[in-house]
């Protein structure tokens, strides 16, 4: 009777790891190995499930722990400080991985091309709930120097001001510079803001001598290129640094 009932007993997920790989795993199965225990009324694999449908109705997509923030991930019923740091943790640990497989570990990070910078940072812009702007400083040789956050705004706004953005390239030495910002509503067609911010840039940036590449708009695994929907006006003698010929700004991520 005793074996019988072992029998029939669903494999935890530890167990279901060690017998058939971590390919095996559902969704829910992973994040119950990271988060250890439940509690005495729920065991963890439901407390996992529990999380993951808690803002996302079929409970499997992990996106839906991008949604927590960390109070409101704490105050959940078996979670607590220390799990809700580990979830935390995680998130940021996988946008960190997107972005390594993109620009490489340890490696300068050389701006190519709007799809390569939008891919670079989609997971760090995508999933956020408020507008942020992202400036990259760049070299002669579009070599990242170094990355600043310039505003985070609202949901749907972000006020960006010229002035800022041309003291933070001075002070960094840059000869280019590349702006980013979201659109937490996933879709990156430009505002009439965000096209007069834009050329407000580049006409500035041609005059002090430093020239904005593009402003990338990124939405949901999509993006848009200011540079690439014909909306900058390149230095005169300059050439088109991403691409040679207009095309709509509009692209998916791949």
């Amino acid at each position: 009777m005793k074996k019988e009932k072992q029998k029939n007993h669903p494999e935890m997920p530890y167990e279901r790891f060690l017998s058939h790989g971590k390919d095996a795993l559902s969704n829910a199965e992973l994040l119950a190995v990271l988060l250890r225990s439940g509690t005495a009324k729920e065991p963890v694999l439901q407390l996992a499930k529990r999380l993951l449908s808690q803002k996302n109705g079929d409970g499997t997509s992990l996106s839906a722990l991008y949604d927590f923030s960390l109070e409101e991930l704490t105050e959940l019923p078996g979670i607590g400080t220390v799990k809700a740091i580990q979830i935390q943790c995680l998130l940021e640990l996988s946008r960190r991985l997107a972005m390594e497989a993109v620009r490489g570990s340890g490696q300068s990070f050389i701006c190519r091309s709007a799809a390569q910078v939008a891919d670079c940072y989609m997971e760090s812009l995508r999933h956020e709930k408020q507008e942020k702007v992202l400036l990259l400083l760049l070299n002669s040789k579009n070599v990242l120097i170094r990355e600043e956050v310039v505003t985070i705004g609202t949901v749907n706004t972000a006020l960006c001001s010229p002035r800022d953005i041309f003291m933070r390239a001075l002070q960094a030495g840059a000869s280019n510079i590349l702006v980013m910002h979201n659109h937490p509503s996933g879709d990156p067609l430009p505002s009439e803001e965000d096209i007069r911010l834009t050329r407000r840039l580049a006409e500035i940036g041609n005059l002090m001598e430093i020239h904005l590449l593009d402003h990338v708009i990124v939405g949901d695994r999509c993006f848009f290129s200011m540079q690439e929907a014909g909306l900058l006006r390149p230095a005169a003698g300059e050439c088109d640094v991403f691409i040679s010929k207009k095309t709509p700004g509009t692209r998916r991520c791949t």
